[in-house]
């Protein structure tokens, strides 16, 4: 059986880990740095870093930021925000990130997801989905949760997931930093139509959220960032209650 990975986000802004409610009303949690160094050593699975304004501003994501954190830390890294050229994905890898994550511009511009899984591989290639119900649908948004694309997201996942896409990254922004627990039925929906490996983000608040999410949904980790970076959940301790649960995860 695989084992269920736990991975602490940290969402960028001007250099330093932020983190809001529902995409908004963002409070500094930390240098990169020193948040990354203390996750490898509290034992994730692996980290996500979201440069949140880097499409916004059209740029691509700090390099130093990335350089510092991936010598310093020893877990896998996928970094996103501003990649728009296959050229952006190279030199991502090149800096010690082991995947690349397209939001925004997988929806501009989905053959970058495809080129992308071609020259690097599948496996490198992660697509970031932020949706929201809207009482009928989960809508797809994009620049950081700006935008509304009028995408719907079981659509969606099947083209990403055709294109090549190794990975999917779903959140809620519903449940986005609201502590309430992970959306169980936009996550169901998604597997029920993706093959490959399926994050859940949004939501997390309490050690049970992640039983729970593992126990009712077909997902192969679980993503939170207050949580972590304010101390609320250990992360040894959670994996020991969901080891105890009889979920599978690396201690």
């Amino acid at each position: 059986m695989l084992t269920k990975r736990i991975i602490p986000c940290l969402d960028i802004k001007e250099g330093r880990v932020v983190k809001g409610v529902n995409f908004v009303g963002l409070k500094d949690a930390g240098s990169p740095l020193e948040v990354s160094k203390r996750y490898n050593e509290m034992g994730a699975d692996e980290l996500v870093f979201l440069d949140i304004n880097a499409s916004h501003e059209k740029r691509s994501a700090t390099l130093s930021t990335i350089e510092e954190v991936a010598s310093n830390v020893f877990i896998p890294l996928t970094i996103g925000g501003g990649i728009s050229l296959i050229e952006d994905i190279s030199v991502l890898l090149n800096t010690g990130c082991d995947k690349i994550s397209l939001n925004s511009k997988a929806l501009e511009n989905p053959s970058l997801v495809k080129e992308s899984a071609k020259v690097f591989g599948s496996s490198c290639t992660v697509v970031a989905v932020d949706v929201r119900w809207d009482g009928s649908k989960f809508c797809v948004f994009s620049h950081g949760g700006r935008t509304d694309t009028g995408r719907e997201m079981k659509e969606w996942l099947k083209e990403v997931q055709d294109l090549g896409a190794g990975e999917v990254l779903l959140t809620s922004m519903d449940k986005d930093g609201t502590k309430s627990g992970f959306d169980l039925k936009a996550l169901d929906l998604a597997s029920s139509v993706l093959k490959v490996p399926l994050i859940a983000s949004g939501g997390a608040g309490v050690k049970e959220h992640f039983l729970e999410v593992f126990l009712k949904c077909d997902v192969d980790a679980a993503l939170a960032a207050s949580v972590f970076h304010y101390h609320e959940i250990d992360i040894s301790e959670l994996k020991n209650y969901l080891k105890s649960n009889g979920i599978e995860v690396r201690l």
